[in-house]
């Protein structure tokens, strides 16, 4: 078989086109790490036992980001874990909305929304953020790594009546958000976006910090709880999550000029810069996937209810059959009968 000297295997050519369009976006490229958080790329369950520089050597990655995952090969599964965290908790927090954090298989991910100076855009840098130090933090307290490891200093001195003290290990939260600002990391910041973003992902490290709740163990005879040892301890991302959609609901709207000229003063805020779309009718264009065929609750007034969902254009409503096993017993010997019931159930869909 003849090879032309001037052509490329295949599996670079690949690589390579991705890296370009990767490239194309300057602001996305950031972001480009989620991929790994989309079902079907990259190592979904932690079930393939790859070596970690092969994490670091994924397309996914950009440039820096590539270089960072080298330097500690240790991280790159737990850079996989937080790209999952965040797309399912943003996923999860923004279900019943009409914007519902959809994703795609692009490199931008979250398309349209990672550069619309938006709150949608506020938040998905949050929880990007968020997830990268708290999967980290989580990691190193487990003692997976000799590099870092949870944190037995004391996070505030008992008073003199107090009958307990710090010890144990909390959790090292500090490793896990400089790791997060070091791997996100924007650059010059003479963008209004650029500092927005830079905000708002700092925003979400805080997050993981205020989240964190401090759990004792009692010591004494027959369990009296005569003394109390103490430490500090992550929340679950849930939480995390759940905090950072207040905060999504509560965010302020900031001029460009105002970004330029100094950074927020409230470093728990989010903020954005442009109003958001309704999301109610498909914009290709504009990266809006409307909520036609959306299902909804008819008897709700939130946002999941069919009125606010479908945006007043109204509803279909579908009869589903469902057929399930009921009435079981067990006969001897040795088997169970049941008996096979039906029923039918509403559901409905924006028009």
């Amino acid at each position: 078989m003849e090879v032309n000297p001037n052509s490329e295997p295949v599996s670079v050519r690949r690589v390579c086109t991705l890296t370009v369009l990767l490239c194309v976006c300057p602001l996305c490229c950031q972001a480009t790490w989620m991929l790994l958080g989309v079902d079907g790329t990259g190592d979904r369950s932690g079930e393939r036992r790859a070596r970690d520089d092969d994490g670091c050597r994924s397309p996914p990655l950009s440039v820096e980001q590539r270089e960072i995952c080298r330097q500690r090969s240790f991280l790159a599964p737990s850079i996989r874990v937080a790209a999952r965290l965040a797309v399912s908790e943003c996923q999860n927090q923004f279900r019943h909305e009409r914007w519902n954090c959809s994703t795609g298989r692009d490199p931008a991910v979250f398309g349209h929304e990672l550069t619309s100076g938006t709150k949608e855009t506020a938040f998905l840098y949050a929880v990007m953020a968020a997830s990268l130090a708290h999967a980290v933090t989580r990691f190193c307290s487990r003692g997976n790594a000799s590099e870092c490891g949870c944190d037995g200093s004391p996070a505030g001195a008992p008073g003199p009546a107090d009958a307990w003290h710090w010890g144990g290990c909390s959790d090292r939260v500090q490793y896990g958000a400089w790791f997060s600002r070091r791997f996100l990391s924007e650059g010059p910041r003479a963008q209004a976006l650029r500092r927005m973003n830079a905000h708002n992902s700092e925003a979400g490290r805080q997050a993981v910090v205020t989240t964190m709740s401090t759990d004792c163990r009692c010591h004494g005879v027959s369990g009296s709880c005569a003394a109390k040892t103490c430490w500090r301890t992550m929340a679950p991302f849930g939480r995390v999550g759940a905090f950072l959609k207040e905060r999504y609901e509560r965010s302020a709207r900031l001029k460009r000029k105002e970004l330029r000229a100094q950074p927020p003063p409230d470093k728990h805020q989010l903020v954005f810069v442009n109003k958001s779309p309704n999301y109610c009718v498909e914009d290709r264009r504009g990266g809006v996937l409307g909520t036609r065929g959306r299902r909804c609750n008819r008897t709700s007034g939130g946002p999941d209810g069919c009125k606010l969902l479908c945006c007043g254009r109204g509803y279909n409503t579908h009869v589903e059959r469902h057929v399930r096993r009921c009435a079981c017993k067990f006969v001897w010997c040795c088997y169970v009968r049941c008996r096979r019931c039906e029923s039918m159930s509403d559901t409905h869909a924006c028009k």
